[in-house]
């Protein structure tokens, strides 16, 4: 299992690079709230992770139709949670985003891995 978790983490950065590019992006240059800027890049950086854990991190058999309908459900939960996450820490005084997002991260990693891993893949 930790070869595997290995993979996953590898794999997820690539969809946080996505995430948080998207993230930034849309704080500094067009202005948007953390909160919805996350969601959007969340959405985004889980696009990516879908492709890379279905073939890479799980190296899964199972039909797409199987597969994605559940890894959306799990990629939902997570994207509630970075929300929740990152709205409760924004609200201490002086909370910067990226840092609070670091945390909403780490928050959504382990959950999302062990649903994946036991139902998805």
């Amino acid at each position: 299992m930790a070869p595997q978790f290995l993979r996953y983490a590898g794999a997820g950065a690539t969809g946080t690079l996505v995430h948080y590019a998207v993230l930034v992006a849309l704080v500094e240059l067009a202005g948007a709230g953390p909160v919805p800027a996350s969601t959007a890049g969340a959405v985004a950086g889980a696009c990516v992770n879908y492709g890379l854990n279905h073939r890479f991190t799980f190296a899964s058999s199972k039909s797409h139709r199987h597969a994605l309908p559940r890894f959306a459900a799990i990629a939902l939960a997570g994207v509630v949670v970075n929300a929740m996450v990152l709205a409760a820490l924004l609200s201490l005084p002086g909370m910067n985003y990226v840092v609070a997002q670091l945390a909403a991260t780490a928050a959504v990693l382990v959950g999302g891995y062990l649903m994946n891993r036991a139902w998805t893949f």
